[in-house]
């Protein structure tokens, strides 16, 4: 059975050092920003906007860039990628 939206997401969460949360929800700015790091994006400068992460992280997972929010494809894509490193 695969897992839903809620359990990849708390899945990349506590991959990155974040808490899991009992509630479907959206990653955090501060949570995208440890999921960028995660993957190799180097944040200098502070951070950019919501969108220019999603669309990093999508690049840096080798998706294509959307700066919109991360579909279930996406969501595994980027387990995946968490789970390499």
């Amino acid at each position: 059975m695969s897992q839903t939206v809620h359990e990849l997401r708390n899945k990349i969460r506590a991959s990155v050092g974040r808490f899991e949360r009992e509630v479907s929800a959206g990653f955090t700015k501060e949570e995208l920003a440890a999921i960028a790091e995660a993957v190799g994006y180097e944040l200098s400068g502070g951070r950019p906007s919501k969108g220019v992460m999603q669309a990093e992280i999508r690049r840096r997972v080798g998706l294509e860039d959307d700066e919109g929010a991360f579909t279930k494809a996406d969501l595994e894509a980027i387990t995946d990628a968490l789970d390499a490193v």
